[in-house]
Order: C-alpha cells, then sequence, then structure tokens
C-alpha cells in the first residue's frame, strides 16, 4: 500500500524516468547470449550422448522387468487354469519414410491443381448431418417434448 501511495505522489517526469529503467532493464534480460565455445559444444555433446546411452539402459531394464511380470503371470495363470493366449510380437517403429504434411509449408503441385471441395462454397455436397429444412411448427397448446423441473410425486 505504501508503495501505491508512493507512486501516486511521484510526478510525472519521475514516473517517465522509472518506466523508461523498467523498459532498459527487460531489453537487457531479453539479450542475445553469445555463441558456445568449442568445449562448451563437446561438452553438450558428451552429456547427450551419456544421456542417450542411460536412457538406452533404462528401456532394456524396463523391457525386462515387464517380461519377467508377464512370465509370472503366464505362470500363474496358467497353474490357476485360466485361458491364456500366445504373446504378441511388437514390431519397433519405423522411422517415416518421407515428412508428412507440406514440405516446408508449401503446397506440392498436385496439392495445388486439386480442386477445392466445401460445403461452404457450394462445392462439395452437405453432410449427412446437416438438416434438410427448417423445424415445423408444432400447433398451439402442444405440451413440450422435455418437461424441465421436478416432477410432482402424488406419493407423499
Amino acid at each position: 500500500m505504501d508503495t501505491m501511495n508512493r507512486m501516486n505522489r511521484m510526478n510525472p517526469m519521475n514516473r517517465i524516468a522509472a518506466a523508461l529503467a523498467l523498459v532498459l532493464a527487460a531489453a537487457a534480460a531479453h539479450a542475445a547470449l553469445p555463441a558456445p565455445t568449442l568445449a562448451q559444444q563437446q561438452a553438450a555433446a558428451a552429456k547427450k550422448a551419456k544421456a542417450d546411452a542411460q536412457a538406452a539402459q533404462d528401456k532394456l531394464a524396463l523391457t525386462a522387468s515387464v517380461d519377467a511380470v508377464t512370465a509370472r503371470w503366464r505362470a500363474r495363470a496358467a497353474a490357476q487354469g485360466w485361458k491364456t493366449h500366445a504373446p504378441v510380437a511388437v514390431a519397433a517403429a519405423a522411422a517415416p519414410a518421407a515428412p508428412a504434411g507440406q514440405p516446408d509449408g508449401k503446397l506440392t503441385p498436385a496439392g495445388a491443381a486439386a480442386p477445392i471441395k466445401s460445403e461452404k462454397l457450394g462445392t462439395a455436397p452437405p453432410s449427412a448431418d446437416v438438416k434438410a429444412g427448417p423445424t415445423k411448427a408444432e400447433p398451439a397448446g402442444t405440451p413440450p417434448t422435455v418437461q424441465k423441473g421436478t416432477p410432482k410425486v402424488h406419493n407423499q
């Protein structure tokens, strides 16, 4: 509260100077960092290689743990007479052959030559969920289809 009172009592020149100081401090905080040195680049590469090796080791440990739990469960299930199915081999994910989407954010020649189909523009047929026409009016005095509120209970 005391700070607000002080700010309100500041003259306009002091307010402008304080605002300018804040802008300069923010600009200094957003200044670009210098490029890393060769030693820093090598240290980062070594750190990344070590992290990758640890991740591969963790992945192998997790796979072994899951396999052990699965084997224990299958043995117990067979002993209890449960029906089990043969384990399914899971293939490793293959690397994508080509990037999906538009390369470099630009349309390919085939994409540029394709006709534009749009319901909004009228160049495509309407979807199946589009209404065929306006809703028909109900005659006067027809009760609503949905009863809102709490129903009256006659057994009280």
